[in-house]
């Protein structure tokens, strides 16, 4: 595990912004490694505003869009909202289809069949529209490659809207209108929304047309909330002034899809973890393991008894998921063990038996074993689809890009991506994806990297201290936890290893340390997820240094620090 520290930014402005906001000098310091580095950029980043959010009507084409809508709510035209089977593509669904039946009765929602029909805009969708007299389509987080699809489309007198988030290829689809920020010649100032950030800001231009006030929109910012976080874009601009206000109505007032789900843990507020590991991956199970219409069904239902009935039914979906990745993955692991393959640049397994909707997780959970660019591939019809995953700092959506030649069809962002091909052509691709990694990716990048923001002296972490940081939430890329550097600490005797083990010859997997630091040697909370093999290291060493972030453990109605543990080095006594 290489351990990297953040530069230091310039210390007089860190001093000023310490002495203007009254804080210590650590978080001045994060403040301004953050980009806020100004009492009012302080303010605007403390209390984020619903007020800062963009004119929509600044990205390219949403003119036309609110036109086409209105011109189909004035002929009476049916409206279908199209969408993904991931969270980001069923919570942009819910988002649009629920927004517009406030406005217009005429709205169905259609999410294609991950295994029928694949990803994105397909031909049986369009067949379907056409059957049903539809003659407008919106298109959510997915569509700005579907050139043929569009044209399809066309040829049937159906016009689409397509409200994507994803890079654009060469050319974009002959739509009626195309919102994508990421598009060379959209000017709308921020480009990192989520595809249901896309889809809220037309309903946010319909809003303002019908001179609705924003606050109308509030009760749609959970769905935000759960699509920013779960399809981990960057937190900051408007994506972290809509997390932060969807958090609060998540926390407040969800809906009874969300709150049905919150009916089954127990907890009583939630953090954008939270969402990422609690709710994320429940609505993402129903597009895994069944059809992603099913979360729609469960973000939409208004009856409490029936959102219950399907928030059960979405539990048990998570739950086979859950088995099914952890088998999936045991057995792309041992293929590659197999293969003789640990010694190469890139991940890349095939079996056409695994479960298409688990394959994204297979290649994050490999990662955690083999850090490099990896590839699970599976049958899907007459063809081979993968998910792809990559490693911090590596890119590839364009080591894909090199191998285009081998693809049929590819699309995602920097670090995640799926893509299908011909059988015949699965080796080439293998190969060609290998050679450009071997090439591209620099050495630097082969091990896992812990990014630290600031060395701290534990006396220095107060609960007042704490309190402060709390504040920086909203977490995600960009705006991620800091991470902590202390050296010098010592184990009171007391370390262990803790957590469940299947057969009594394993030892527990995690770590829990009572760390003793300072002159007055007071002690410290600490656990290490994954770390139990560390613990030996430990009592073999003076003092070791730790790399860590910091929690609030709330145990008995007692409350005190924790230290999440990171990572530690230790040093060996003499």
């Amino acid at each position: 595990m290489r351990w990297k520290t953040k530069n230091l930014p310039n210390i007089e402005t860190v001093n000023s912004l310490a002495t203007s906001l009254g804080v210590d000098k650590t978080i001045a310091l994060l403040l301004v490694q953050r980009g806020v580095d100004t009492f009012d950029k302080a303010k605007e980043y403390f209390r984020p505003s619903l007020k800062t959010l963009h004119n929509p009507f600044l990205m390219k084409g949403m003119d036309k869009a609110v036109e086409r809508v209105f011109k189909a709510i004035e002929a009476e035209e049916t409206i279908m909202v199209f969408g993904d089977y991931d969270v980001d593509g069923t919570t942009a669904v819910a988002l649009m289809s629920s927004y517009l039946l406030t406005i217009y009765p005429n709205v169905v929602t259609y999410i294609p069949d991950r295994y029928k029909e694949g990803y994105g805009i397909s031909y049986q969708g369009i067949d379907f529209a056409e059957d049903n007299d539809i003659s407008l389509i919106i298109a959510l987080d997915c569509g700005i490659k579907a050139i043929d699809k569009v044209a399809y489309a066309k040829e049937k007198n159906i016009d689409f809207i397509i409200c994507d988030h994803h890079r654009p290829g060469a050319t974009v689809p002959d739509a009626v209108a195309v919102l994508d920020p990421k598009q060379i010649d959209c000017k709308y100032p921020y480009d990192e929304l989520s595809g249901c950030g896309v889809g809220f800001k037309l309903i946010q231009a319909i809003a303002e047309t019908l001179e609705e006030p924003f606050e109308t929109l509030h009760p749609y910012l959970d769905l935000l909330a759960v699509s920013i976080a779960a399809d981990i874009v960057p937190m900051d601009g408007e994506n972290r002034v809509l997390a932060y206000h969807g958090l609060k109505v998540i926390n407040s007032n969800p809906r009874p899809g969300i709150k049905a789900i919150l009916n089954q843990i127990n907890k009583t507020e939630l953090t954008i973890t939270d969402v990422v590991f609690i709710i994320a991956p429940r609505i993402n199970a129903a597009g895994r393991m069944k059809q992603g219409i099913h979360a729609v069904e469960l973000l939409t239902e208004q009856n409490e008894n029936l959102a219950k009935k399907f928030a059960e039914e979405i539990d048990k979906y998570n739950a086979d998921r859950k088995e099914l990745d952890k088998k999936i993955t045991y057995e792309a692991i041992e293929q590659i063990r197999e293969n003789n393959e640990e010694q190469n640049s890139t991940n890349v397994v095939f079996c056409e038996t695994w479960h298409k909707g688990v394959i994204g997780i297979v290649a994050s959970r490999v990662i955690e074993t083999y850090y490099k660019p990896t590839l699970v591939f599976t049958k899907s019809g007459n063809k081979l689809a993968a998910s792809a995953r990559s490693v911090k700092g590596f890119d590839v959506y364009n080591a894909l890009e090199a191998c285009s030649e081998h693809i049929e069809q590819f699309g995602g962002h920097k670090y995640a991506a799926g893509l299908t091909l011909l059988p015949e052509n699965y080796k080439a691709f293998k190969a060609c994806f290998e050679k450009v990694v071997k090439e591209t990716l620099p050495v630097e990048l082969t091990s896992p990297e812990i990014t630290i923001d600031a060395e701290v002296d534990l006396v220095d972490l107060t609960p007042k201290f704490f309190r402060i940081l709390s504040q920086f939430a909203p977490f995600g890329p960009v705006n991620m936890k800091p991470v902590f550097k202390a050296t010098g600490l010592r184990d009171n005797g007391y370390g262990k290893r803790i957590g469940k083990v299947e057969n009594e010859e394993d030892f527990p997997e995690h770590l829990r340390l009572n760390i003793v630091y300072g002159a007055d040697k007071k002690t410290y909370n600490a656990i290490g997820f994954s770390m139990g093999d560390k613990l030996e290291e430990i009592n073999n060493s003076e003092t070791f240094e730790a790399a860590f972030t910091l929690e609030e453990n709330n145990w008995n109605g007692y409350s005190s620090l924790q230290l999440m543990l990171k990572d530690i080095r230790c040093e060996e006594v003499n």
